[in-house]
């Protein structure tokens, strides 16, 4: 017997978004920068108690990264200059209820960092040593990581995690945590230097002990990362 299509029980499907927020902090035994993200607890089931990325549902009313956009604010109270859609995860058993995440990444330096309050259900953990999370939160931070590691190579995406001006000793920084290797400072130096992502400044670092260091910026004429010919026309997030 065929049934008919008013009678034929049609799958319901619901879409949210969830965002990897990565920052740099210090790790709290070697004093080294290193990759921090925050979670949330949730109080409902399914998955009551665990942690989970940040996230919700996306409103009828709001396209994707609007919406990802919102749901931080409402969870972090983060507003990041650097959102970039990630993957889209789908699995019929990621969930009891059929549901599609529509991930994204969001790559914070300190100062916006600073705007998350840690409290009983939203915390900072080290993005590699943190708890099980809910549903396959696990597996997409493991992708976002990867992600991240990869694009360092190619391109200027590290100079997300830092202010308006850094020193090379704070670039070289970050991809030291990235990537979780020490590099060598001249030969850092000198590949940067051949590159246009950054410009040096008529400044320089005062106040400690040390000689004093040229502060850099970044070049505003590049985006972080090349998003593709979707992206062409819209003016970068950099400062």
């Amino acid at each position: 017997m065929t049934l008919s299509s008013s009678s034929r029980s049609e799958p319901s499907i619901r879409v949210a978004v969830s965002t990897v927020i990565v920052a740099l902090r210090r790790h709290p035994d070697t004093g080294a920068p290193a990759l921090w993200m925050p979670l949330v607890r949730r109080v409902a089931e399914p998955f009551e108690g665990l942690w989970a990325l940040p996230g919700g549902w996306v409103q009828p009313d709001e396209g994707l990264e609007a919406s990802a956009a919102a749901r931080l604010r409402e969870t972090t109270n983060v507003q990041p200059r650097y959102l970039e859609q990630l993957y889209a995860f789908g699995d019929v058993d990621r969930s009891p209820n059929r549901v599609v995440s529509i991930v994204y990444w969001a790559l914070v330096h300190q100062d916006e960092a600073s705007s998350v309050p840690e409290d009983w259900n939203v915390r900072w953990f080290l993005a590699d040593e943190h708890p099980p999370l809910a549903f396959d939160h696990d597996r997409i931070v493991e992708y976002a990581l990867w992600r991240l590691r990869n694009k360092m190579s190619y391109s200027r995406i590290a100079q997300a995690f830092l202010g308006d001006r850094f020193t090379l000793a704070e670039l070289r920084g970050v991809y030291e945590a990235v990537l979780g290797r020490a590099l060598d400072p001249a030969n850092f130096r000198r590949q940067v230097e051949k590159t246009d992502a950054i410009l040096p400044t008529d400044e320089t670092t005062s106040g400690d002990r040390h000689r004093p260091a040229r502060l850099y910026r970044s070049n505003p004429d590049l985006a972080y990362a090349d998003n593709g010919p979707l992206q062409q026309g819209k003016k970068p997030k950099n400062r």
